[in-house]
C-alpha cells in the first residue's frame, strides 16, 4: 500500500518556510508534518512528529543546522535530513554530510527538483554533485589490509552494503536480494551500527575506501 512521505521544514525565513510548507502539500506523494523556525525547536518536536525526511536549513540563528543533524541523526536514524542552502559551498556541505545529512539542494531549486530529492532519500539515494561525493569519499579513505572485512558485518549485511556503493536504492536492493524494504531498512540500520557512521553516504565512503574499484555492475548472489 502506497502511503505520502512525512517531511518537516526547519527554516528561519518565514516566505521560504511558508513555500516549502505549501509545495511539499501540492506533492502527492508528501505531507508536511511539522515546520520550525529554529534548531532548538526541531530538537524538541522533530522525535514526536516522526518524519522521513527533514530539510533543514544549514544557517540558522542561534545553534546551526549541521549541529541539529549531528544530534538527531543518532538516536533517529530513520530520518533523512536534506540540507538546505543558497549556494553551493563545498567546506560547508561536506560538513553536513560529515554530520549525517543524506544530501543537500539548493534553496532556488523548482518545484520538481525538491520532489525528486525528497524521492530519492525516501528511496536510499544521496542527491549530491560528484565532487562532493568523492570529497566525502576521500576523506574516509584509509589504508586496510588486502582482504580485510568490514568489523562484524554478516554475509547479508555485506551484501546489501555492497549494492549501496554500487549505486542500488533500497527498493532495488530489496528486489535483487528477494527481501522485504524494511528488512533491508534493517539490514542498514545494523550497518550504520556496526561501521559507527550515521548515513549511507558515509557508510558507502567506508565501504569505498577499503574498495575503491566498486562500480555499478551484477548484483551479489543471494545468501
Amino acid at each position: 500500500m502506497n502511503t505520502t512521505i512525512p517531511v518537516a521544514i526547519v527554516e528561519d525565513d518565514d516566505g521560504v518556510r511558508a513555500k516549502l510548507v505549501q509545495a511539499i502539500n501540492r506533492f502527492k506523494v508528501c505531507r508536511c508534518v511539522g515546520d520550525y523556525a529554529t534548531a532548538e525547536q526541531a530538537l524538541e518536536q522533530l522525535p514526536l512528529v516522526k518524519p522521513r525526511v527533514v530539510l533543514m536549513d544549514i544557517h540558522l540563528p542561534g545553534l546551526s543546522g549541521i549541529e541539529c543533524v549531528r544530534r538527531l541523526k543518532p538516536a533517529h536514524p530513520d530520518i533523512e535530513f536534506i540540507m538546505l542552502t543558497v549556494y553551493e559551498d563545498t567546506d560547508t556541505v561536506f560538513s553536513a554530510l560529515a554530520a549525517g545529512a543524506s544530501g543537500y539542494l539548493l534553496k532556488q531549486a523548482t518545484r520538481e527538483e525538491l520532489l525528486e530529492a525528497i524521492q530519492q532519500v525516501h528511496d536510499g539515494g544521496s542527491p549530491m554533485t560528484s565532487h562532493i561525493a568523492r570529497k566525502v569519499v576521500q576523506s574516509f579513505r584509509q589504508p586496510t589490509p588486502p582482504g580485510a572485512d568490514l568489523p562484524g558485518l554478516t554475509t547479508r549485511e555485506q551484501q546489501v552494503l555492497e549494492l549501496l556503493a554500487k549505486g542500488y536504492i533500497y527498493k532495488e536492493i530489496a528486489a535483487m536480494l528477494n527481501i522485504s524494504y524494511a528488512t533491508v531498512h534493517n539490514h542498514i540500520r545494523h550497518i550504520y551500527n556496526k561501521l559507527q557512521v550515521r548515513s549511507r553516504t558515509q557508510a558507502v565512503a567506508k565501504y569505498l575506501g577499503r574498495e575503491p574499484t566498486a562500480s555499478r555492475g551484477q548484483p551479489p548472489q543471494n545468501s
